[in-house]
């Protein structure tokens, strides 16, 4: 009978034991969903009264470390932290070279160092951190020469030795080059090597996927551009391409340009963006 007590009595315990120290499987936590921010982008600074009424609106702003295409001044320089103290995030853009400036391979070699280290030293001047993506502005579509790939090349591993990271503003949209081939400037230059590590910046503002005009409150992802790796998607310029622009949801104003939210007098054409951040050419945290 004792036996069987202190059997019975040790059983209990373990039992015991064992429930009292079972640690409980608590449910996992549904994932954040993902979201995507609007941003404007400008060849010209709009003006330091602009930048309360676009806030309202806008997460994140363009910021030319070079003269913007067509342009002899850079008339955002020097703004960065006015635009900081009104929590814009940043696109940071340095003018690329067009492929007419690009004779050779090794003149594009040569360009490329040039203007990794010309934007890299404006980037600092202006008080950005190193880690920022700095994007090149690529306005031509389609097929690059190889003498643009030896180009981008350069400029990115020399920009990435000067502490800073590439990225590239390019076309999205696909162009037919011939009867069954065609070609998109974005995938060309995500196949070529080392190049594949570029953030990219796509501008695709052919409606659809595009929504034409518009400022919603749920902007879609940069990946609904057709560039499914895109980090950032221009969907609407100023002035329209009305070949392009026919069929959008959202309208631009009778002139062709699409005006900011809130901007009653009408004075801030702009380019519209979506990004996976507020701040796309962020340094990694």
């Amino acid at each position: 009978m004792c036996w069987f007590l202190l059997c019975v009595l040790g059983v209990s315990a373990l039992t015991f034991s064992s429930v009292l120290f079972v640690t409980p499987v608590l449910p996992k936590a549904a994932p954040e969903p993902s979201r995507s921010y609007l941003g404007f982008d400008r060849n010209v600074y709009p003006g330091d009264t602009a930048l309360p009424v676009l806030q309202k609106t806008f997460a994140f702003a363009s910021y030319w470390l070079s003269p913007p295409p067509g342009e002899k001044l850079n008339t955002w320089k020097g703004k960065r932290e006015l635009l900081l103290s009104h929590g814009f995030g940043f696109l940071v853009l340095y003018r690329g070279r067009d492929s007419s400036e690009l004779k050779t391979e090794t003149d594009a070699k040569e360009k490329g160092s040039q203007d990794a280290n010309a934007s890299a030293a404006a980037a600092r001047e202006e008080g950005f951190a190193p880690g920022t993506i700095i994007f090149l502005d690529i306005e031509e579509g389609g097929r690059l020469s190889p003498a643009y790939h030896e180009y981008l090349g350069l400029w990115s591993e020399e920009l990435k030795r000067a502490g800073f990271l590439a990225g590239v503003y390019c076309s999205g949209i696909p162009v037919k080059e011939e009867a069954a081939v065609t070609v998109t400037t974005a995938e060309g230059i995500r196949k070529q090597g080392p190049l594949h590590e570029m953030v990219i910046w796509a501008f695709n503002d052919v409606c659809p996927p595009s929504p034409g005009c518009g400022f919603p409150q749920n902007p879609p992802a940069p990946s609904a551009s057709g560039i499914s790796y895109a980090a950032v998607w221009q969907f609407a310029q100023s002035p329209r391409r009305k070949e392009r622009t026919a069929l959008c949801q959202s309208k631009y104003a009778p002139d062709g340009n699409c005006y900011a939210a809130g901007d009653t007098a009408h004075k801030w054409f702009l380019d519209v963006n979506t990004a996976t951040s507020a701040d796309p050419s962020g340094p990694a945290k």
